[in-house]
């Protein structure tokens, strides 16, 4: 299409949807989604979503406007995905394509993914060079005590889903210990176990405890430490036997070759809002395939459905449907597997009415 594919806007919403359940974490406690929508226009007419999660809606608004503030560096620009990706890198080389700047990279990433896809009639799985694949999920546990553990964990095994990851770092680790066997006590053997310490520990405690957790079968124990010290989970990695998983606190492909130079984790996991977008996915999925390591998602379903689609080294599929209320349609899953939408694009399309119901000024 040319010309036609030229941006000429950047429109930037804020939303808080509440979390049907909400996920306690070592880190605290998620009750709503703050979301900073964006919907990228072009002269052809065709508009590209997409969505980031800022954690705290204390952050959303500021996000927001750094993503307004941004809009003159790519209207009047092609919506070529690589190009713009490479010249925000540029722009932002001094102040660091981390935080903020790699969010809102993300989000134009993505929508400009978005209409790339629809321009060309594709699905994002189809536009990349795949086909429709869909992967096994696990679904959400959080740091709910022994009780609302296993409450949460029935409810997985119950919709399909053959893993269950739960959110641990309690007081002690035998409290940790203490939920996960009740978990697996009530969910049986033939479902996947994972924990997640969500970066609770310093390093020798983090080795106390996941030395501890070794004897329970776990698939994996995920970022016992702080996500940046690649050397800290390289010395908790070689002291266990259990898989460490890490990566959803990563800034960009630097980042994942830092920490797989460093030996830092078994597996890795990009958040594809964190790690910069769509673009960014493909880098590291490059370099997990090269160093034969399994890669999962960190939330972001949506477009996390296509990008597991043709990531060669595939492994679980974290599900969590809390975008779901800003949603016309949710993601497609069948018997515990996720499956990306095959419309053209991501699949991402607005209800503005929840929208608007959830909408912050």
């Amino acid at each position: 299409m040319g010309d036609a594919l030229t941006i000429t806007g950047l429109d930037v919403r804020v939303a808080n949807p509440p979390l049907a359940v909400p996920h306690a974490t070592a880190g605290g406690l998620v009750a709503t989604y703050p979301m900073v929508l964006l919907d990228l226009r072009t002269r052809a007419g065709i508009t590209g979503c997409a969505y980031v999660f800022t954690y705290t809606l204390l952050a959303a608004p500021a996000l927001a406007r750094l993503l307004h503030d941004l809009s003159p560096l790519v209207i009047d620009q092609p919506c070529a995905p690589l190009a713009i990706e490479s010249m925000l890198r540029k722009r932002f080389r001094l102040l660091g394509s981390h935080g903020f700047t790699a969010m809102a990279m993300a989000a134009i990433d993505m929508a400009a993914w978005d209409v790339v896809c629809k321009a060309s009639g594709k699905p994002l799985y189809a536009q990349l060079g795949g086909t429709r694949r869909a992967s096994r999920a696990y679904a959400p546990v959080g740091l709910s005590g022994v009780d609302g553990s296993v409450r949460e964990a029935r409810a997985g095994a119950a919709a399909g889903f053959t893993g269950v990851k739960a959110k641990i770092g309690y007081p002690s680790v035998e409290d940790d210990i203490a939920v996960l066997r009740a978990i697996r006590d009530a969910v049986g053997p033939d479902i996947t176990l994972m924990a997640d310490y969500n970066q609770a520990h310093d390093v020798p405690e983090a080795m106390r405890r996941c030395a501890a957790l070794d004897s329970l079968g776990l698939a994996w124990i995920e970022e016992p430490t702080i996500a940046e010290d690649f050397n800290g989970h390289a010395q908790i990695k070689a002291a266990v036997q259990t898989p460490i998983q890490a990566g959803e606190n990563w800034w960009g492909p630097l980042e994942f070759r830092k920490a797989l130079d460093a030996g830092a984790s078994d597996l890795l996991m990009p958040d594809v809002m964190k790690i910069g977008g769509i673009t960014s996915w493909l880098k590291i999925s490059a370099l997990a395939e090269v160093h034969g390591m399994p890669l999962s998602n960190h939330l972001f379903a949506e477009v996390s459905a296509h990008l597991m689609s043709v990531t060669p080294t595939a492994g679980w599929f974290e599900w969590c449907d809390w975008p779901v209320p800003v949603l016309n349609q949710a993601v497609e899953v069948r018997d515990g597997m996720v499956w990306p939408s095959d419309k053209p694009g991501i699949g991402i399309e607005w209800d503005e009415a929840a929208i608007a119901r959830f909408a912050i000024e």
